[in-house]
């Protein structure tokens, strides 16, 4: 984190790491900059659509399927999961009130290696977790919430970010387990609402996520200012 950010971390509101004030942060936060964060999540779920290909597949036999497997698997690991990285820092500078531009998606490129290096590994201490039982992959996947943050905001190399987000979650993985818990009526909630709902529901969620990063992040701060 650079130290204009650091400073900003000091300067903002205090938000508590539990479900309610990150989710009420967030949901002020989304207000305040509802017009940045919309184009913002509409641009990503346009650059995302060349990733489905993957379930379309089963539409094509032979060599076409192949092709278009290899090429939406290869799309998501080089584009779609670092830019995704790129639209959680957006909004990790939403939840920290700093000014939001389409061009902060973009971020990730700053630090693209390590993006694409980092979401490989995530996905697959996920993917193994989930083969045990399920619950090691739930709780690995709350232990890493942090690192498209660490990746962005703090230019961190891949593996760096995955050990330091196993140590900020520390005392926070529950919350963030909850947080995606409350996540799924929130979205079924914004399905209902004319799929339109849908959008500002994945705002409000991913707004969350962000808040509570800067929440431990920023308590963080100030223990080391008070020790310094």
């Amino acid at each position: 984190m650079t130290q204009n950010n650091e400073e900003t971390a000091q300067d903002s509101p205090v938000i508590t790491p539990d479900v309610g004030s990150c989710y009420g942060h967030g949901w002020q936060q989304m207000l305040k900059y509802i017009l940045e964060l919309l184009l913002i999540t509409i641009i990503f779920i346009l650059i995302s659509i060349p990733a489905g290909g993957l379930s379309a597949a089963d539409e094509f036999e032979g060599p076409d399927a192949f092709f278009l497997v290899i090429f939406s698997l290869a799309y998501s690991i080089l584009i779609v999961w670092p830019i995704e990285y790129g639209v959680d820092f957006a909004f990790l500078k939403a939840a920290r009130g700093e000014k939001v531009d389409v061009k902060d998606m973009f971020e990730v490129f700053q630090n693209y290696l390590n993006a694409v290096f980092a979401s490989l590994l995530v996905a697959i201490l996920v993917g193994i977790g989930i083969v045990f039982c399920i619950v090691p992959g739930i709780i690995i996947a709350c232990k890493l919430a942090f690192v498209p943050y660490l990746i962005v905001d703090r230019k961190m190399e891949a593996i760096e970010a995955i050990k330091e987000s196993w140590r900020m979650t520390t005392g926070h993985a529950t919350t963030v387990f909850l947080i995606g818990l409350l996540a799924i009526p929130i979205f079924i909630l914004g399905l209902l609402c004319c799929g339109v709902g849908a959008v500002g529901s994945i705002m409000w969620i991913t707004l969350a996520f962000a808040s509570l990063y800067h929440s431990v992040r920023t308590q963080e701060v100030q223990v080391q200012n008070d020790l310094a």
